[in-house]
C-alpha cells in the first residue's frame, strides 16, 4: 500500500485484513517472509496455505485458505491471558507481550482458530500480530508485500475509501467459526467451505499429506476427519500443519487433586448437615482435613507451575495479573483456601479448636471455590467446545465431595474407624450422582460439531479406554458400603481416569 503511514492510535482506525482464495495460489511466500520477518522457527508458523481438493475426479479443482490470528474484535486469548502479555491495541490489533508470558498455554486453549503457538526456543505464546512493527513505521505486513497476486491485502475498516471497508461491505465474504462471536476482522473473499471448516475434509489415509507424513500421536492434532465422519463428502485434504495438544496429563492430574483437596474439607461438613455428626474432635477434622487438603493442593500448585512452559516466571501470576483470568482467580481462591488449612493446622496443633470454627464459614467458600473455579477457567476456553457446559460447576463440586469422601475414607481406618461406613455411604451416593452427570452429559446431543466430535473422541475414539475405565471402575465405587475401602480407592481411580479422558478430548479436535 503506497505511502502507508503509521496508524494513528487517535483517530479510530480499525485495522482489517482481507484473504482473497480466487487470487491466492498456494506458493507459500506469505509463510516464509513471515517466518524470515519474525524469526519464526522451524516446526511452528504465524501463518500457512491449507490446501484441500474439492470434487470428484475429473471434476477437482484445489482450494486454499490462508490460515491465521483471526484478529478478533472481542478476543478470548486476551481475556484470560493471566499476565495481559496478550493484549489488544486501541487499532484493533492483538498483539502480545513475550516478555510477561508465562507459558501458560490457556491462550491457545481459548484461541478458537488454532492460531497461537508456543515459541520452542524460548517458551513463551505468539501469533500473527499483523506485523504491528511495521505498520507502526509506515510499512505493510511482510505477508502483504511478498504476495504475488495480491491476495492479501490490509486496510482501515472505518474507512469507507480503503478497498478493504469496501469490499467487506458489498462483497459477500466469510469469517472462520462465526458461532464463537469474536467478530474477527480477517476476512475471506471466495473461500470454500472445506477449507473455512476444519471437519469438513476428508484426511488421506495413512495420514500421508502432499509433501508430509502427519503425526497421528496422543498430543497431535491434525485438520480433517476420516471416512463417513467428515461433513463434506468430496473434500479431501492435501496439506495442513499439525498442532499439538496444548494441556498434557499434569493439567488433569490437577483437576483431580484439586478435586480431593477441597472435598476432605467440604465432606465432613456436609457429613454434620446430613447426619447430625459433631466432627469438632475428632482426628478427622484436627488432623486429616488440614493434612490431606494442605498436601494435595500443594501438589495442585506444582502441576500448574510444572505445566508452564516458562515456570521462572510464576510469579507473574501475583506480579503482573489481568484479574479478568480465571487462572489469575484462581490462583487468588487457591491462596486463600491455603490460608484456611494452615490457620486450621496451627489451631490443631496450638490445641484451639475454636479457630477451626471461627474459620469454618471462610474455609468453605474457598473450598467450594476451589472445586469449581476451573469450570470457569475452561469457560474462558472457548475454543474447546466440550468445555462451554452450564452443568460443570455442580459437577465439579459432586467430583469433589466424591473424591474427598474417598481421601478421608482411608484416613479414618487408621485414624477414626468409626466414621468409615458414613464415609463410604457418602462416597457411594456422590459416586452415583458423578455417573448420572456423565451419562447426561455424553448421550445428550451436542449444539455444535466440534462438542460432538470431542465427545465421541471421549467415548468411542482416541481416550475410549480411559473414560470406559473411568465409568467401569466408578460403578464398582457404588457398592462402596458393600466392599469397603476398596469403594473408596475404586473411587479415586475412577475419577482420575474419566479427568484425563475428559480433559484430553476436548483438546484433540482440529479448529484450523
Amino acid at each position: 500500500m503506497a505511502g502507508l503511514v503509521a496508524a494513528d492510535r487517535d483517530n479510530q482506525m480499525k485495522w482489517g485484513k482481507v484473504l482473497d482464495a480466487t487470487r491466492c495460489i498456494g506458493c507459500h511466500a506469505c509463510t516464509t517472509a513471515c517466518k524470515s520477518e519474525n524469526d519464526v522457527p522451524v516446526g511452528v508458523t504465524r501463518t500457512y496455505v491449507k490446501y484441500v481438493d474439492v470434487g470428484t475426479f475429473p471434476q477437482v479443482r484445489r482450494a486454499m485458505q490462508v490460515t491465521r490470528c483471526n484478529q478478533c474484535e472481542d478476543p478470548p486469548c486476551v481475556a484470560i491471558c493471566p499476565t495481559a502479555a496478550m493484549h489488544q491495541r486501541p487499532d484493533g490489533i492483538v498483539d502480545f507481550d513475550k516478555n510477561r508470558c508465562i507459558g501458560c498455554k490457556s491462550c491457545i486453549l481459548a484461541c478458537p482458530y488454532d492460531a497461537i503457538f508456543i515459541n520452542p526456543d524460548n517458551g513463551t505464546a505468539e501469533k500473527c500480530n499483523f506485523c504491528a512493527h511495521r505498520l507502526d513505521v509506515g510499512l505493510e505486513p511482510a505477508c502483504v508485500v511478498v504476495c504475488p497476486t495480491q491476495a492479501i491485502r490490509i486496510g482501515d475498516l472505518n474507512d469507507p475509501d480503503s478497498s478493504v471497508a469496501q469490499t467487506v461491505n458489498r462483497s459477500p465474504v466469510a469469517v472462520r467459526r462465526p458461532e464463537k462471536n469474536t467478530r474477527p476482522k480477517v476476512f475471506y473473499e471466495g473461500a470454500h467451505q472445506a477449507t473455512l471448516d476444519p471437519l469438513a475434509a476428508t484426511r488421506p489415509d495413512g495420514d500421508m499429506f502432499m509433501w508430509s507424513e502427519q503425526q497421528t500421536g496422543p498430543k497431535s492434532v491434525v485438520s480433517g476427519q476420516y471416512g463417513d465422519s467428515n461433513t463434506s463428502a468430496s473434500a479431501m485434504l492435501a496439506y495442513d500443519v499439525q498442532h499439538k495438544i496444548p494441556w498434557d496429563w499434569r493439567v488433569s492430574l490437577y483437576t483431580w487433586t484439586k478435586g480431593i483437596a477441597s472435598g476432605v474439607y467440604l465432606v465432613p461438613i456436609l457429613m454434620g448437615i446430613l447426619f447430625g455428626f459433631d466432627m469438632a474432635e475428632t482426628n478427622l477434622w484436627r488432623w486429616a482435613v488440614p493434612v490431606l487438603g494442605g498436601a494435595f493442593l500443594a501438589m495442585t500448585g506444582m502441576l500448574l507451575i510444572w505445566d508452564l512452559d516458562r515456570p521462572d516466571r510464576f510469579y507473574f501470576l501475583f506480579t503482573k495479573a489481568q484479574p479478568g483470568s480465571w487462572l489469575v482467580r484462581g490462583g487468588i481462591i487457591i491462596g486463600l483456601y491455603t490460608l484456611v488449612l494452615v490457620a486450621h493446622f496451627a489451631g490443631s496443633v496450638l490445641e484451639q479448636e475454636s479457630w477451626s470454627a471461627i474459620l469454618k464459614p471462610v474455609g468453605v467458600a474457598a473450598a467450594i471455590l476451589t472445586a469449581i473455579y476451573t469450570a470457569y477457567l475452561f469457560g474462558q476456553a472457548r475454543g474447546r467446545d466440550l468445555w462451554q457446559n452450564p452443568l460443570l460447576p455442580p459437577h465439579l463440586l459432586v467430583q469433589s465431595i466424591m473424591v474427598g469422601s474417598a481421601a478421608l475414607t482411608i484416613a479414618a481406618v487408621f485414624f477414626d474407624p468409626e466414621f468409615v461406613g458414613t464415609l463410604l455411604n457418602l462416597t457411594a451416593i456422590a459416586s452415583a450422582a458423578h455417573l448420572l452427570l456423565v451419562g447426561g452429559e455424553v448421550s445428550i446431543s451436542h449444539p455444535t460439531a466440534h462438542a460432538a466430535a470431542a465427545n465421541s473422541a471421549m467415548v468411542r475414539g482416541r481416550y475410549a479406554r480411559f473414560f470406559w475405565t473411568g465409568a467401569i471402575v466408578t460403578v464398582i465405587a457404588i457398592f462402596s458400603p458393600w466392599i469397603g475401602p476398596v469403594g473408596a480407592v475404586a473411587a479415586l481411580v475412577g475419577l482420575l481416569a474419566h479427568e484425563h479422558a475428559y480433559v484430553q478430548a476436548a483438546q484433540s479436535i482440529p479448529l484450523a
